[in-house]
């Protein structure tokens, strides 16, 4: 009963927040839609001033330009119909405002901590519970490690492509005068690219992410095994243990991602 309770919490709460991101990209499209034709409007003006003033506008140009704005328009007024018409139906939360839907969430989240503490189980089923959940954090980790690894290898092969396509065209061309424009281009995403690189530092990162996940999988099969050091013999000290464990372990990561945050003088001042 606590169970089902607790977790019909976790529902609406999660339930609201989708609502939320729904709601928001509704509002976005509602006001989006309109507010975007403006700028078609006027680009296809300004080519016709500066472009074609005095003689007629091709017909592709007008059939781009007065498609974009038709579909543009029919996108405004159907998501007019499902706002503010109650014949459709597909809204959900049409005519409420974001902000409602924002405190709903937090009595919902506020319900869900007063039930918890009245409700609370036992520490020995926490820290049962709380093992439970790691293979979850484990995956979570891993996943955000992938991530960043393939980040930082599609920077590396774009370095390398863009600097052999520097080297490579400057050859080619000489004087390099007609292939200009390429190695200007070549040269700003090759100093974009190096600047991210170093800014986010997605190696490290992923480096991190796959440490921590390492060490919080070999404390989870220790403690699935009962080996060292979770072999004494009260299972509450073994849970309490790797509880304390895995916390300290997760409290390293987040420090770790802090210091990879702070510019380079700011990590040697913390180091």
């Amino acid at each position: 009963m606590v169970t089902d309770a607790l977790i019909e919490h976790r529902r609406e709460i999660a339930d609201l927040k989708q609502r939320i991101k729904n709601r928001r990209l509704q509002m976005i499209g509602l006001y989006g839609t309109p507010i975007a034709v403006v700028p078609v409007l006027l680009a296809w003006a300004g080519l016709k001033v500066f472009r074609w003033l005095h003689v007629d506008t091709p017909g592709a140009i007008n059939g781009i330009f007065g498609g974009t704005v038709f579909v543009l328009g029919a996108l405004s007024a159907a998501q007019m119909l499902m706002e503010f018409s109650s014949l459709w139906g597909l809204w959900e939360d049409r005519k409420t405002p974001v902000r409602e839907l924002r405190l709903e969430l937090s009595l919902a989240e506020e319900r869900h901590i007063l039930e918890a503490r009245r409700r609370t189980p036992p520490p020995m089923d926490r820290q049962a519970s709380y093992g439970e959940r790691m293979s979850g954090e484990v995956a979570r980790l891993r996943k955000e490690s992938r991530h960043y690894r393939r980040m930082h290898l599609a920077m590396q092969w774009l370095l390398f492509f863009g600097s052999a396509s520097i080297s490579a065209v400057t050859a080619w061309y000489d004087p390099p005068q007609p292939a200009k424009g390429i190695l200007i281009a070549l040269g700003f995403t090759v100093t974009v690219i190096t600047a991210a690189a170093g800014y986010f530092k997605p190696r490290e990162r992923s480096f991190n992410l796959q440490q921590t996940a390492d060490n919080i999988e070999q404390h989870s099969t220790a403690l699935e095994l009962g080996i060292a050091p979770y072999n004494l013999i009260e299972e509450g000290r073994n849970l309490e243990l790797f509880a304390t464990t895995v916390e300290g372990l997760r409290a390293e990561q987040r420090m770790r991602e802090q210091q990879l945050d702070q510019p380079q003088q700011g990590q040697q001042q913390v180091i």
